[in-house]
């Protein structure tokens, strides 16, 4: 009778892993796979033109755990915050907006959401995203009307969410542009040089302060608003993001991992001891997975001929979408068709939760191409989960990803595929060196990549720009 009930109770607690995890994950942990557009390199240094919030390594011995600390955020009590995004839609930028709208609504500050752009017809995501944020408490009011002006002149702090959200100040606000300014933090997360135009940040200048993900992404606005746009940057704050709360708890327990990548290899018809490089990224030719499809197919050539013995390997394309129909991913499916490899590749549909794939693969692959990404979330949740990096030499990517000890960073573009496929090969042919790239990764996160480290990074860019609209006022 022993040997029947410890079968029962482990598929009991499979289930209930399986229904906690996918319950587990707000929208703040789910993050999309569509339009994460963004990019440019860097290093940790602190650049005189703005300011970088983050614990100095040194002394992360001393910091308390999370659970001990005080929410540095608590400032913020009774505060009234409005946000306005350009958009609501599955996107990495109304996402981290919704999540900073948690954060504050979990110390009892006053948030309120707009959206600027939206379809005329009805839209079920927006409605779902829309009545997550009421659940939480946020306030959701239209765009446009006497409500909307009447929130951005009593706020307390107005946060501008991407270089787009700049059109509704004069579409909306007309005359009460100057008398809202002061207070306003712009977020902005874009790289594309079609975002510099000066119907979107004209008023960028006069702004409180901006904040940006990457010290990439801030040196390139900086110059680039300089050269095309003859328009100065107002004072600007790199803060890097976090992972959150319920993505680390599943990440560090080893019975939801386990479970998780039990369920997705059977799902995909691999096996346990088969290797798997991800790339988990809306897919388009700017997130580089035509690329890195030439990239495996060369690393199974040079397998072949140098008749190394490995694991057999497959490639995870996570973010498809098939119904769209588009050139590029016809493309990418007529790659796989042409050379054969078929068996060694799977298209995943675009999808909210990535954990169970983060706990599945073996590796990821952050193959975003041109300045790379503003800086990468993918890539510090995979990190979470020990996995090693393959990235390009690009954007927020070199910020994160520590070169030869948390991966290996390529070049973009297509001089990078063949560095790629013999990155591809090292890792599959050395096993104690990726586990120990996967775990330094993790190290790499717990010092600097959680919610609490992006929390006190904000934090303080709000208390700057508190202070200034007080001072204004």
């Amino acid at each position: 009778m022993g040997k029947p009930h410890s079968t029962n109770n482990s598929a009991a607690l499979q289930k209930k892993w399986l229904l906690m995890i996918f319950a587990l994950f707000s929208v703040s942990t789910l993050i999309v796979l569509l339009l994460r557009a963004t990019s440019d390199s860097c290093n940790d240094q602190h650049h005189d033109s703005y300011h970088y919030f983050k614990k100095d390594s040194s002394s992360v011995s001393q910091i308390q755990t999370p659970s001990r600390l005080s929410n540095p955020l608590a400032f913020m009590k009774s505060k009234l915050v409005l946000l306005v995004s350009h958009e609501l839609s599955l996107s990495g930028g109304p996402l981290l907006l919704m999540e900073l709208a948690f954060l504050l609504r979990g110390v009892g500050a006053e948030v309120v959401w707009i959206t600027y752009q939206k379809p005329a017809e009805p839209d079920e995501v927006i409605y779902s995203l829309e009545n997550k944020m009421l659940d939480r408490g946020v306030q959701v009011f239209s765009a446009k009307g006497q409500k909307a002006i009447d929130t951005a002149l009593k706020a307390d702090i107005v946060v501008l969410n991407t270089a787009v959200a700049g059109k509704w100040l004069d579409t909306v606000l007309k005359d009460n542009v100057p008398h809202v300014l002061p207070k306003v933090l712009w977020w902005i997360h874009e790289m594309r040089g079609h975002y510099f135009k000066l119907e979107y940040v004209k008023h960028l200048p006069y702004v409180a302060g901006a904040m940006i993900d990457s010290h990439t992404t801030a040196e390139y606005w900086k110059n680039r608003t300089k050269q095309r746009l003859d328009i100065t940057m107002p004072e600007t704050y790199v803060v890097h993001l976090g992972n959150s709360k319920e993505l680390m708890e599943v990440a560090e327990n080893s019975v939801a991992k386990r479970v998780l990548r039990e369920h997705v290899r059977e799902s995909l018809g691999v096996r346990n001891e088969d290797l798997l490089f991800a790339i988990i990224n809306s897919v388009s030719r700017g997130k580089g997975q035509d690329l890195f499809l030439r990239s495996f197919h060369e690393s199974l050539q040079l397998i072949k001929e140098k008749k190394l013995q490995v694991p057999p390997m497959h490639a995870v394309i996570v973010g498809s979408d098939m119904s769209a129909q588009t050139k590029f991913e016809t493309e990418l499916r007529n790659f796989v068709t042409e050379k054969r490899i078929n068996d060694r590749v799977h298209f995943i549909n675009k999808t909210l939760t990535v954990a169970p794939y983060l706990a599945s693969i073996d590796v990821l692959v952050q193959n975003s191409q041109a300045r790379g990404e503003c800086f990468g979330r993918i890539t510090i949740e995979a990190m979470a989960f020990q996995l090693p990096v393959l990235g390009t030499a690009a954007g927020g990517t070199m910020e994160i990803v520590v070169n030869e000890t948390t991966g290996l960073l390529h070049p973009a573009g297509k001089e990078g595929i063949t560095p790629l496929a013999r990155n591809i090969v090292k890792l599959a042919t050395h096993v104690e060196r990726r586990l120990t790239m996967g775990k330094k990764g993790y190290e790499r996160v717990k010092e600097r990549f959680l919610e609490h480290h992006m929390s006190e990074r904000i934090a303080s860019v709000l208390k700057e720009i508190l202070k200034k609209a007080k001072n204004h006022g």
